[in-house]
């Protein structure tokens, strides 16, 4: 395959196709480009912009967030899911105050060695903060190019030393090429080559496409969906919102005993937890995770979010 003219054609495209989005303006920070890898992980743009602008313009440098008390940055994470994904930043940014006198790094190695930073998000960072030659590959680019060049519906279940292999392959030897190419192959899997419903016909590459050329063979397993409602997931979710939203610390009675009767004073976020109808097992399991985890803490006068 001409890897050239694959270069070539989606640099074009992105040059039309691509969005606007913040964290890849000329004015971006490499602290601005962390965040915004850490929560878009598993969620998408449309759900993380409103909370990327509202972190950075609290916290526009990592002295910041690791200024505040943890918990702060679990409040402030409303409703993107995964809030672990708050702590792990939290901690990333202590450790850039320490260890980098405030500074994202801008190595891979260094990045990788930040807590809650994995490989996908350190090559990330150092590609689209730094501009430096690294293969990315989230889930938009391992679709694209299972179907581009594998000639499959989709990829593996899992991420492979092949896939890597073949990504590292796909590269551009120049830099700056190759982290456009990284953002380009991001945006047409995001934009056009989606999982479910592609938009062939108007693919920069569809006369490249091995997986159009065999015909659009389907995919050799249906991807399991994460369900959601009446999951501990879900509950859990739902203590964490009465907790950011409670001024003082929440009694653990409140959580697990529905009162008889809800009066005009109930929270709503209350409201909506007990609206769930967990039984009490279920609850206290999601309640007993997310003060492991370190998400709430317990004290003499309730549950709270982290005060450290």
């Amino acid at each position: 395959m001409d890897t050239a003219v694959l270069h070539a054609r989606l640099s074009d495209w992105f040059d039309n196709a691509a969005r606007d989005l913040p964290w890849r303006l000329p004015s971006r920070t490499p602290w601005g480009v962390l965040v915004s890898e850490i929560m878009l992980q598993q969620t998408p743009v449309s759900r993380v912009l409103p909370v990327w602008e509202e972190w950075v313009t609290r916290w526009p440098t990592p002295a910041d967030l690791a200024a505040v008390p943890s918990g702060e940055a679990v409040r402030h994470w409303g409703r993107l899911g995964y809030p672990r994904r708050a702590l792990r930043l939290h901690a990333a940014a202590t450790a850039v105050v320490v260890r980098h006198h405030g500074e994202v790094p801008s190595s891979y190695d260094a990045l990788l060695a930040l807590p809650g930073v994995g490989t996908y998000t350190a090559a990330a960072v150092a590609a689209f903060a730094f501009g430096r030659r690294e293969t990315v590959v989230d889930t938009n680019i391992r679709r694209v190019q299972a179907r581009l060049v594998g000639g499959a519906a989709l990829p593996s279940p899992s991420l492979t030393a092949a896939e890597m292999k073949r990504a590292a392959n796909l590269m551009p030897d120049d830099d700056d090429a190759s982290v456009r190419w990284n953002v380009a192959v991001m945006e047409l899997g995001a934009l056009i080559c989606t999982a479910r419903t592609p938009a062939c016909e108007r693919c920069p590459v569809l006369d490249r496409c091995a997986w159009v050329a065999a015909g659009r063979p389907a995919p050799t397993y249906v991807p399991k969906g994460q369900s959601w409602a009446g999951t501990d997931r879900q509950v859990r979710g739902a203590i964490m919102h009465v907790l950011r939203h409670a001024e003082t610390p929440v009694p653990r009675s409140l959580i697990h005993e529905r009162p008889v009767e809800l009066t005009h004073g109930t929270p709503a976020t209350l409201e909506k937890l007990y609206g769930l109808n967990a039984p009490l097992e279920q609850l206290e399991r999601a309640l007993d995770g997310l003060l492991s985890d370190g998400l709430a803490e317990e004290t003499l006068h309730g549950l709270q979010l982290p005060a450290r």
